[in-house]
């Protein structure tokens, strides 16, 4: 979809279709003459509640009026919302330019918003099934109009939202097709990134045993995929992504009515690359490493078995106890890479435990951070990109739940505190490198918000976007 920016008004533009936002307690700025919106204001056919449409045809124009409810409590997530409902109508009335009026008195901010989520709105992933002969055709163009130049805000807007498209596309493609090398590949693809993928030969060069004994049950050779963007001389940040392309549990294995949602597994590095192909496009002056680990957790004849105990590339001895909690076996190499790349700052991204849907469901991601300022970057950065983290502590007594038995750590422990034990797990192999751990799990799909409802919600491109913003500044 493309999408461009004008300070002509939408009267003289060719789209066929122009969306006019309401406010409560607010008229219409720039009416129709002969054909007054006012007027279905005025009959109570259009509302300022929020997400309220109303359709009305004048000026060789489609007009929708879309409610956005109290003006105090509109904000960018509020925009992606009501361009999604929006978007939703355009499509239905077959549309293929929708023009935005953009509010008065808003930050540019509300501009790429309404981009996000109309570009948003339009991810169909469809190359599965055959379309059907009466479904109502793509969007093609969305246009923001307002009295000052929001160009830069819109393209912003655009590249962010289409970053995260492919990431949703990713999450979406199902494992047969997007093994891990697979994954590599599509990362290759990437322009502007360097990108080096590594298979299981170079794990064991590199003395990662973690990550290898969660590939070993499968066939399929396991990828850690490492990509280079390099403009400017800031500090180098790193961010770290998981991505078990399928997760069946191995031997501790999960119940069969979720297992086929775990191609979800690899959200977190679907993310970072996502937010790599936006940094690359908006070309920001930042220094960034991604460290992706990606694999297979199976079942076969040589998958890894509760009672194992296997060696860190750091050199820490972990005890499987639980062949379920793969993903820190995976992330615990990847660190440990990156803190070797003379990483600065580490993010990682991971749908790491269950534990944390059960706590934050799909509103907050779980953070856990080892420095504050970076835990208030990341913070931030969740606000402003409208995916919000919480943070949650870390603790010498959680540290002591996971020291071995037989080894140095055990990878899993009891139930309690779960997600806070995933991440006094992962602390171990950051040294003194300033770290936040993002436990993304409940926003990583089906999340039931107005511009990504079902499937992959590719959730973390914009905020690793705006920390690496934020970073550029």
């Amino acid at each position: 979809m493309r999408a461009s920016a004008t300070t002509d008004a939408p009267i003289a533009l060719d789209a066929d279709t122009v969306a006019i936002g309401v406010f409560e307690g607010k008229g219409i700025a720039h009416d129709l003459e002969g054909e007054p919106l006012q007027a279905l204001l005025d009959s109570g056919e259009a509302r300022p509640t929020f997400k309220h449409l109303a359709l009305h045809h004048g000026a060789g124009k489609r007009w929708l009026l879309v409610g956005l409810g109290r003006r105090d409590a509109f904000d960018a997530e509020r925009a992606r919302v009501a361009a999604a409902t929006a978007h939703g109508r355009a499509r239905e009335l077959g549309a293929h330019t929708l023009c935005w009026e953009l509010p008065h008195h808003v930050g540019d901010e509300i501009a790429a918003a309404l981009v996000e989520g109309t570009v948003l709105a339009g991810y169909r992933f469809d190359r599965y099934r055959a379309r059907p002969d009466d479904e109502p055709p793509q969007l093609l163009e969305v246009v923001v109009s307002a009295h000052h130049d929001v160009a830069a805000a819109v393209r912003r807007g655009a590249v962010g939202a289409r970053a995260q498209n492919l990431a949703r596309e990713l999450q979406d493609t199902p494992a047969n097709d997007l093994t891990p090398m697979a994954l590599g590949e599509r990362a290759q693809e990437l322009a502007g990134i360097e990108v080096e993928v590594h298979g299981r030969d170079w794990l064991a060069e590199q003395d990662m045993g973690a990550f290898l004994a969660v590939s070993q049950g499968s066939d399929h050779e396991p990828a850690m995929i490492v990509a280079r963007y390099e403009r400017g001389d800031g500090p180098l940040l790193a961010f770290v992504g998981k991505a078990v392309t399928h997760d069946t549990g191995g031997l501790s294995i999960k119940a069969a009515a979720g297992m086929h949602e775990m191609k979800f597994d690899m959200s977190g590095g679907a993310a970072v690359l996502g937010a790599l192909q936006a940094i690359a496009a908006l070309e920001l002056p930042v220094r960034v490493l991604a460290v992706i680990g990606s694999t297979e957790n199976t079942i076969g004849g040589s998958a890894m078995k509760p009672g194992d105990i296997v060696r860190a590339s750091n050199g820490l001895t972990i005890e499987i106890n639980n062949t379920d909690a793969e993903g820190r076996l995976v992330l615990c190499d990847c660190l440990c890479y990156a803190v070797a790349q003379g990483a600065e700052r580490i993010v990682d991204l991971a749908t790491l435990t269950g534990g944390v849907v059960t706590a934050l469901g799909s509103t907050y991601a779980g953070l856990f951070a080892t420095d504050d300022e970076l835990a208030a970057s990341v913070t931030a950065a969740g606000e402003a990109a409208g995916e919000p983290v919480w943070r949650l502590p870390l603790h010498a007594e959680y540290d002591e739940q996971m020291k071995g038995r037989y080894a140095d750590l055990v990878n899993s422990e009891s139930r309690k505190a779960h997600p806070i034990q995933g991440a006094s797990f992962l602390k171990r192999f950051v040294g003194d490198v300033p770290w936040a751990h993002v436990d993304m799990a409940g926003t990583a799909h089906d999340t039931g918000r107005a511009y990504a409802a079902k499937g992959g919600a590719g959730w973390g491109v914009r905020l690793l976007l705006e920390l690496a913003r934020a970073s550029a500044a």
